[in-house]
């Protein structure tokens, strides 16, 4: 009974893998917007209901993958990074993505191509890759809270996405064009963020005598509402006038 159970446990999981590998191997071959669910669930060998039960859409199925990819990065260790500058730590963190990717490419490819042009998918991959990256820096041992704590994540959301358009057409087996352009990227994003340091630093100031302000303002209308509330004017309809 209880290897039965085991079995029964472990079967969605060994059909969503099969679903995305299906899924990927299919748009390798063919353009994202000809392949439909049931050539996805006669190629993974699982029934429609099945398949429903796991996956809501092909673009769900997709998510699944960068989980999958997610995993398998957080999974090995990052002990070696350890003393090296942030920069250099996600750096190594998102080329062991893009390896972990690597058999997927032309699939992603040809899967982009598509995706591209459509604003609904584009604004769901974001929300994704948001996932994804928040895990990435935390591999890196970067902080992602904090008032810059959204900044971090998106802006490595735009680092991955604008460095995979290179990755998805290099065809070097060093990846010698991505790892240069993630390393531009990564400048970049660095330039931006200490910007922002820097002005949140200097805004300071203006940040306290706003809240200040603010305060004053909520305890100005506290007195106001019970001064009216004395003079029994919340009872008084013609209050209102």
């Amino acid at each position: 009974m209880l290897r039965r159970l085991v079995v029964t446990a472990e079967a969605p999981t060994d059909k969503k893998k099969a679903i995305v590998e299906a899924l990927m191997d299919l748009a390798a071959r063919r353009p994202w917007h000809e392949i439909e669910i049931t050539d996805v669930a006669k190629a993974a060998n699982v029934s429609l209901a099945e398949f429903r039960d796991l996956f809501p859409s092909k673009g769900a199925v997709l998510g699944a993958l960068s989980r999958q990819i997610d995993r398998q990065v957080l999974e090995g260790t990052t002990d070696d990074l350890a003393g090296e500058p942030a920069r250099e730590r996600i750096f190594e963190v998102l080329m062991r993505r893009f390896d972990a990717l690597q058999p997927y490419r032309q699939a992603l490819r040809r899967a982009f191509q598509d995706l591209q042009y459509d604003p609904v998918a584009i604004a769901a991959l974001n929300q994704v890759s948001l996932n994804s990256q928040r895990f990435m820096l935390a591999a890196a041992g970067i902080n992602t809270e904090g008032p810059l704590g959204k900044l971090k994540v998106q802006g490595a959301v735009l680092v991955y996405a604008n460095t995979m358009r290179t990755w998805l057409d290099d065809d070097d087996p060093t990846l010698a064009k991505t790892m240069a352009r993630l390393d531009r990227e990564l400048r970049r994003a660095e330039r931006i963020l200490e910007g922002a340091e820097d002005l949140r630093r200097l805004s300071a100031p203006l940040r306290a005598v706003g809240r200040a302000l603010m305060q004053g303002r909520r305890s100005t209308r506290t007195g106001a509402r019970r001064a009216s509330e004395d003079n029994g004017d919340t009872q008084n309809p013609a209050a209102a006038i």
